[in-house]
């Protein structure tokens, strides 16, 4: 069993030798939406490795190239559902913004203030900037992520 910890939320957890990093944001009961299925195509599991990241498994081909075309990637950028932890000492800064899949999913929120920013679930990029006010009209525009999103998990 290997700890890792969750920055900033100062959160600990125990995790098997070789299990990704997404079942150990699962285990603390973050929300995660997979929108990929943990394919390693999207962007709804991206996390920053702040230390150890000598020990996790190196990046794969198909990490490299979804992490590419993420927004807000930087060096220590790695995706939770392909990111194997070999060994201790690992701590992992969760982006700040929650992430959506479905246009409907900010219905409830219509005419409010966004509380975090609203990211786009495949690029992770800012949807609706924290502290914009949710209008009718961006929710129009943005009625092509469900089909995105679809064709996403449609894939093999």
């Amino acid at each position: 069993m290997k700890t890792l910890t969750f920055e900033p939320i100062h959160e600990t957890v125990q995790v098997r030798t070789e299990s990704d990093l997404l079942q150990a944001l699962l285990a603390k009961n973050l929300k995660v939406l997979m929108a990929c299925g943990g394919k390693g195509i999207c962007a709804t599991c991206h996390v920053h490795v702040r230390r150890g990241a000598d020990q996790l498994t190196p990046r794969t081909p198909r990490e490299v190239k979804t992490l590419s075309y993420i927004t807000g990637c930087d060096a220590d950028s790695r995706l939770a559902c392909q990111a194997r932890v070999l060994g201790e000492g690992v701590v992992v800064e969760l982006p700040e913004g929650m992430y959506v899949e479905r246009v409907e999913d900010l219905m409830s929120l219509l005419g409010q203030r966004a509380q975090m920013h609203i990211l786009h679930p495949i690029n992770g990029s800012v949807l609706i900037a924290k502290g914009k006010i949710i209008t009718r009209s961006r929710l129009e525009e943005l009625k092509n992520l469900n089909v995105e999103v679809q064709r996403l998990r449609d894939l093999k």
